[in-house]
């Protein structure tokens, strides 16, 4: 088994998968166990590489039952969840970011919240949006550390989000989300930077959709 650190992070965004195929069928099937090639049909992926994925982690079911449905989502739980859990903050309360706000925090059992967010809009400065409490960006460092945030979520203008990552960073951020279309080159090891161009994705499946 490799070192969990050094798992690579198109296995990590499939045990996220995973996880949530695992919830939904122990939810809505009385099943407590489940196949690699069940899982992978429902993903579109193949039972090989869902068992190497698995076993990547240290787990491997039987041949005649398969994987314990409960087991496995503890144990992906247990690597992909911080014991805690992580708090969010989240910059730039466009029409986006408002919808992202409700969207995760939304999920009861997430370990993921966002619990501040930061504009330079007046109208939207020391408000609470969907929840949460909105800050003016000055006041970002301040904040950050204040509330022990780890992650940050870019949903703010292309122009400013180079600078935005700088101060996230400054501030002690590890992990940054970045919904805009400016490419984050960030050279600090000990920040995860992971890319969310919308526009390029769309314009992939539009390419694909008039084939």
């Amino acid at each position: 088994m490799l070192s969990l650190h050094a798992l690579p992070e198109k296995t990590i965004e499939r045990l996220s998968q995973y996880r949530r195929v695992l919830l939904k069928i122990s939810k809505q099937q009385n099943k407590d166990n489940i196949f690699s090639h069940e899982i992978a049909s429902i993903l579109h992926i193949t039972s090989v590489q869902v068992r190497r994925d698995l076993m990547l982690i240290g787990y491997s079911g039987s041949q005649r039952k398969g994987y314990q449905i409960k087991m496995l989502i503890q144990l992906i739980s247990s690597i992909i969840d911080a014991k805690n859990g992580q708090r969010i903050a989240l910059v730039g309360v466009g029409n986006l970011g408002s919808a992202i706000i409700p969207y995760l925090n939304s999920k009861k059992k997430s370990k993921l919240q966002i619990i501040a967010s930061f504009d330079i809009n007046p109208d939207k400065i020391n408000r609470k949006i969907s929840g949460v409490n909105c800050y003016h960006l000055d006041e970002l460092p301040s904040i950050i550390k204040k509330e022990n945030i780890t992650i940050g979520i870019i949903t703010a203008p292309d122009d400013a989000a180079w600078s935005i990552a700088e101060m996230l960073i400054s501030a002690g951020i590890k992990g940054i989300l970045n919904f805009t279309s400016t490419s984050l080159r960030i050279l600090n090891k000990n920040v995860f930077v992971e890319e969310y161009d919308m526009i390029t994705l769309l314009e992939k499946v539009a390419y694909f959709a008039n084939k």
